[in-house]
């Protein structure tokens, strides 16, 4: 009898207990649906559920509220107005900032990996933005531009002192544009009207600054879109319980 106690003791004490699980609830909203679902408290901190939270929907995207140009009298404002925009952009950079490096993502490397992009976007997304605006006053300082080795093509004709060489990169870019436009002929009757004016190289460079140069550096530091994809779908797995409430207007 004294053997088969202590046996049961030792079968008793072997046995695990059951996985005990902390389900939190969690509300969440994405680009048309209100979520709410459940978390594991046991697994993560809700701070860090935040992080990742922040990172999909609201550091992902344009960061800094700036003024695209696209016309001369844009161009004329941002030359007269160069420090003032030079400083707004940088207020905005240091608020924007701040939030972003003291978030606290979940301790995994899909998560690890999105906050590092993320950080890197935006440290490239300023910088792009303070070099257009300086440049559109002086475009030789492209020269000297993070994106260089990248775009080397557009950057050589918007900052070579031989306005032809810009132009003829200006035709070149216009007539690759015009191929995907619905109107093709019509983008290039437009070119043709800006060359016969006499502010063609403010033209030249709004093109060639905005546009030119402004896509080929941005896309050099952009998320692809079927990884974004995967990383709302992750996030969503977090939750048990899922419950979506979608705008089927949106």
């Amino acid at each position: 009898m004294v053997g088969l106690s202590l046996a049961l003791s030792v079968i008793v004490w072997g046995q695990k207990g059951p996985v005990k699980t902390n389900l939190t609830p969690y509300s969440y909203q994405t680009f048309n649906c209100d979520n709410k679902g459940y978390f594991d408290a046991s697994k993560y901190e809700k701070e860090e559920i935040d992080g990742v939270n922040k990172l999909l929907y609201k550091f992902n995207g344009v960061h800094f509220d700036t003024n695209p140009i696209f016309k001369l009298s844009s161009l004329e404002e941002i030359r007269r107005n160069k420090d003032q925009h030079l400083e707004n952009l940088e207020k905005q950079y240091q608020e924007k900032k701040q939030e972003l490096y003291s978030l606290k993502v979940i301790n995994q490397p899909v998560w690890k990996k999105l906050y590092e992009n993320a950080i890197q976007t935006f440290e490239n997304e300023y910088e792009l933005n303070k070099e257009e605006i300086i440049a559109f006053s002086d475009p030789s300082t492209l020269k000297n531009s993070k994106f260089y080795e990248t775009c080397r093509e557009s950057i050589d004709a918007i900052s070579s002192p031989d306005r032809e060489k810009m132009f003829a990169s200006w035709k070149a870019y216009t007539e690759l544009k015009s191929k995907n436009n619905a109107d093709p002929q019509g983008v290039m009757n437009r070119f043709n009207a800006k060359m016969e004016d006499p502010q063609r190289e403010d033209y030249a460079l709004i093109d060639m600054i905005g546009l030119s140069f402004h896509n080929c550096a941005n896309s050099s530091f952009r998320q692809k879109r079927d990884e974004e994809g995967n990383a709302y779908r992750d996030f969503d797995k977090i939750f048990t319980k899922l419950k979506k409430n979608c705008d089927e207007t949106y």
